[in-house]
C-alpha cells in the first residue's frame, strides 16, 4: 500500500544539487576587505558550481577588475549579460573598468547608459564625479609639451 502523495523516499537519481552560496557570501566578505585574490578564488569557484549565477559572475568581473586582469574582466561581465542582461550595476561595473584603464570616454559611456537607467543612483552620480575630476586631472594647454 503506498502512502498519500507518492513514494516518500526519494532516489539519489531524483535529488537535484543546489550549489551553497559559500562561495559567494566569502568573495564578497573577501572582495569588501580588499583581498582581491582570494575574492576572485572565491568568485571562481562559485560560477563553476553554478555557471549561471549573475551575481557571481559580476563578482568575479570586479575582482578581475581590481587584480588589473582586464582581459579576464571583459569575458566575465560578457557572461553576466548573456546571463542577466545590461544591468545598471553591470553598466557601472564596466564604467569603472574603463576608467581604471584609462579609457574615460568609453567609461563616461557606460556611466551614462547606466545613469539613465537609474538617475537617482548615488553611486553612479559619485563614479560620474569622479570621472570628471579625472578628466581635469589630465587635461594639458597645448603648448605644455616636453
Amino acid at each position: 500500500m503506498d502512502p498519500p502523495g507518492g513514494d516518500p523516499v526519494q532516489e539519489p537519481t531524483d535529488v537535484k544539487y543546489y550549489p551553497s552560496d559559500e562561495p559567494v557570501r566569502m568573495g564578497l566578505e573577501h572582495y569588501n576587505r580588499g583581498n582581491y585574490g582570494i575574492s576572485q578564488r572565491y568568485f571562481k569557484e562559485a560560477v563553476e558550481k553554478a555557471p549561471k549565477d549573475v551575481t557571481a559572475w559580476v563578482g568575479l568581473a570586479a575582482s578581475y577588475d581590481k587584480l588589473r586582469r582586464f582581459d579576464l574582466a571583459d569575458q566575465a561581465y560578457a557572461q553576466a549579460i548573456r546571463l542577466g542582461g545590461e544591468t545598471v550595476q553591470i553598466l557601472n561595473d564596466q564604467g569603472y573598468s574603463l576608467m581604471l584603464r584609462g579609457n574615460l570616454s568609453g567609461a563616461r559611456r557606460k556611466f551614462e547608459k547606466a545613469y539613465s537607467l537609474d538617475p537617482g543612483n548615488p553611486v553612479i552620480a559619485n563614479n560620474l564625479e569622479l570621472l570628471n575630476g579625472s578628466r581635469k586631472f589630465i587635461e594639458r594647454p597645448p603648448n605644455n609639451q616636453p
